[in-house]
């Protein structure tokens, strides 16, 4: 799959403190056709803050969406997120079942 295609299917990958945080941030986004799907998983964070090591219980919420809307992707989650430097990155995908792609692209189109 090709980077700079605007239709290649990336997964977006952001933390929140609570499922219900993540809840809302994944309905908002799959209504808003940002993203395809949303899945949350509970993890535990280890991170390095303000000058000491954290560990706290967190959601990991990925997102199933295109290059060509992670900056509106982006900009909804920094708009929503409850932490006042989130986590958001993309992650390339780089091989995929082609019609589950082909579902991602509709949904996100």
């Amino acid at each position: 799959m090709d980077a700079t295609d605007t239709r290649q299917p990336i997964l977006v990958v952001t933390t929140v403190a609570t499922r219900d945080q993540a809840r809302r941030l994944a309905q908002s986004l799959v209504e808003a056709g940002l993203a395809a799907c949303a899945q949350l998983s509970d993890i535990e964070s280890i991170y390095a803050w303000q000058g000491g090591v954290q560990r706290e219980p967190e959601v990991r919420l990925l997102l199933k969406t295109v290059a060509g809307r992670y900056d509106e992707v982006e900009c909804a989650l920094r708009a929503r997120h409850p932490y006042a430097l989130p986590a958001i990155f993309a992650v390339p995908v780089t091989r995929a079942f082609g019609d589950y792609i082909d579902w991602i692209r509709e949904e996100t189109a």
